[in-house]
């Protein structure tokens, strides 16, 4: 579904990514992992269109999607969630999840003013739909309330839902767990496979190795802006490479 071809990246004369190729399989839940500075984020933001590679190409679905603007990339069908939470706080869920489908509508601007029927025929299917996203993430009964209500980890559910909004084909996802306690890190992971289960393909970067080992079928890993190490859990757990990554060579050998 997606494939990165010997993406690099600098900035000025440091090298944040040097020559990494990935291909993320329909209907899996990919891993992106490493230390921190690995360079896991810039691989985000090229595919997401909000950087540009140094060289190298991002493709999806077959089409070439190097270079081109967030909006368009996710009309191709590919949305994402960010490392820190960006609901609109002031606004209910319901209202979070329609701004997720804003390019959805199609009604003229006349129809809007006027209040036309086509208008109020489409908000309300809109609206049916919102709801139905937001069953997906389990939080329909807190659709009328205020985001800013909600506990931390449901409002991380809330930044699910609204990627979800979009329509994507393909989900990604950074550092869901972050800030989370046990017990809300066992629910995301469960989302995350329910989500996954209703048919959206996710590519998810995070450092809680319990949750990437615990529901990824297949893990990249980077390092240094390099990649060193690609395969199952198992595969990963028992690389030389990785656990050097992220242990160092001391603490490897003592």
């Amino acid at each position: 579904m997606l494939k990165g071809e010997h993406i690099t990246k600098d900035f000025g004369g440091l090298r944040v990514l040097g020559d990494v190729s990935f291909e993320v399989k329909e209907g899996l839940i990919f891993g992106l992992i490493g230390p921190n500075g690995a360079g896991k984020t810039t691989v985000f933001n090229i595919i997401s269109g909000l950087l540009k590679p140094t060289s190298g190409r991002v493709t999806f679905d077959g089409r070439d999607i190097t270079n081109r603007p967030p909006y368009e990339i996710t009309g191709y069908g590919i949305s994402r969630t960010f490392q820190n939470i960006r609901v609109f706080r002031e606004m209910t869920l319901l209202e979070n999840v329609l701004v997720g489908m804003h390019r959805l509508f199609s009604y003229s601007a006349f129809s809007m003013f006027f209040d036309l029927p086509k208008k109020r025929s489409e908000e309300k299917d809109l609206r049916e739909k919102a709801f139905e996203i937001l069953s997906i993430v389990r939080l329909t009964e807190k659709a009328d309330l205020k985001a800013e209500s909600l506990s931390y980890g449901e409002q991380r559910k809330l930044e699910l839902a609204r990627a979800l909004a979009t329509e994507p084909k393909l989900l990604l996802i950074d550092e869901p767990a972050a800030g989370m306690n046990p017990a809300e890190t066992e629910e995301l992971m469960e989302e995350i496979v329910h989500i996954n289960g209703k048919g959206y393909t996710i590519c998810l970067i995070e450092h809680d190795m319990k949750v990437v080992m615990g529901i990824c079928s297949h893990i990249a890993v980077l390092n240094f802006g390099e990649l060193i190490a690609e395969g199952s859990p198992d595969d990963i757990k028992a690389n030389p490479e990785v656990i050097e990554a992220y242990l160092g060579k001391e603490e490897l050998s003592a």
